[in-house]
């Protein structure tokens, strides 16, 4: 049996997310990638970053790199978010596959995909599926949850700018010493 890697903690729960399937199921973003596609990948990241900061989500954002070939696939830590590319000849939806038999059944874990059969096996493995659309909802009601407590905490005198760029410098400095 394979060992679950150690950033999956069982009190956290996790989100997978099929990063060209939702590139390509929301419209504002699909419409952004016939004009500038790393643009429009960036900005599906910096969401996937609010939506992780709002609801307490590990966000694991899976692009798809297959066809590039020799690619040996890459991880990195972005903003608190895990992104993944993939290796040559695997699949956003075999990665996901993969990590949802490793902890599908041990800890809570949604998979953001409008692939049916995808979503067939999601359910198999322990996990729980979400649509492009819902997840283009949810990530919405984040976003405005967000810009409401900025604007209260800024009515409240709460937060000036020097506090917020305090706030950005430790959010960095956080990032950098602890990656989830």
């Amino acid at each position: 049996m394979k060992k679950v890697k150690s950033y999956y903690k069982k009190d956290r729960p996790y989100l997978f997310v099929d990063g060209y399937n939702i590139l390509n199921a929301w419209p504002s973003l699909a419409k952004d990638q016939e004009e500038d596609f790393e643009q429009a990948r960036k900005k599906l990241m910096d969401r996937m970053v609010e939506y992780a900061h709002y609801t307490g989500q590990f966000v694991i954002l899976v692009f798809d790199a297959y066809k590039v070939k020799k690619n040996p696939g890459e991880e990195f830590y972005y903003k608190g978010i895990h992104v993944v590319f993939t290796k040559a000849m695997q699949t956003a939806d075999h990665y996901i596959e993969q990590e949802l038999n490793l902890i599908g059944r041990h800890r809570r874990v949604r998979v953001a995909t409008s692939d049916g059969m995808e979503q067939q096996i999601i359910l198999s493995r322990g996990g729980t599926r979400i649509s492009a659309r819902e997840l283009e909802l949810e990530v919405a009601h984040a976003r405005e949850g967000l810009l409401r407590r900025k604007n209260r905490l800024k009515e409240e005198g709460t937060v000036n700018s020097l506090e917020e760029a305090t706030m950005e410098s430790l959010l960095e400095l956080k990032n950098r010493l602890d990656p989830h």
